[in-house]
């Protein structure tokens, strides 16, 4: 039976969860956004900001569960052989990764404020997603940081997977596999 909590050399099923859920709606998004942006008809954005918007309020959320799990969870050790500069760097991107994912979403967050009309949501159908910005005035900038900074997380998460895959193939050890399905 897999273990919901992590422990010194695996990752619990919950910590796992979290990850690719994450990772499914980054990618969703990101693709989702770009679409929505360069392929709908000006006239019928609307709703599908709304629904993008939702859906990265829910990621927001998800980061903010992630975070207090990681929190109080152990983080599995590195392999023993890994050199100090590739293990500095694992921890830099992963720590990069959570920042990009905050940012992303908080900038998100800033363009449906900027709206003629702000978007309005409500997580689980009862709480008031509340405005960050009640002005335009920042609009074009807020909306520019939201899209190169999704594409640059976008350019982590694909270097994130590479990494996890050259791990599994080229150095033959089970990092990739203990995301994948734990111990």
């Amino acid at each position: 039976m897999p273990s919901f909590r992590n422990d010194a050399d695996t990752w619990g099923l919950v910590a796992r969860l979290f990850h690719w859920l994450s990772a499914l709606a980054i990618l969703f998004l990101v693709g989702y956004g770009w679409w929505m942006t360069h392929l709908v008809e000006r006239a019928g954005r609307l709703a599908h900001y709304q629904w993008h918007s939702l859906v990265g309020w829910y990621v927001l959320l998800l980061l903010a569960l992630r975070l207090v799990w990681r929190a109080g969870s152990p983080v599995p050790a590195l392999p023993a052989e890994l050199p100090h500069w590739e293990r500095a760097t694992a921890r830099a991107a992963h720590w990069t990764l959570y920042i990009l994912m905050f940012v992303v979403s908080i900038s998100g967050w800033m363009v449906a404020d900027t709206f003629r009309q702000p978007i309005e949501g409500t997580l689980f159908g009862a709480v008031p997603v509340p405005h960050l910005l009640t002005s335009r005035e920042y609009r074009g900038v807020v909306e520019e940081t939201h899209m190169v900074l999704s594409y640059a997380l976008l350019a982590l998460v694909i270097v994130h997977a590479a990494s996890a895959l050259r791990h599994h193939f080229g150095k033959r050890n089970r990092v990739l596999l203990r995301m994948w399905r734990g111990g």
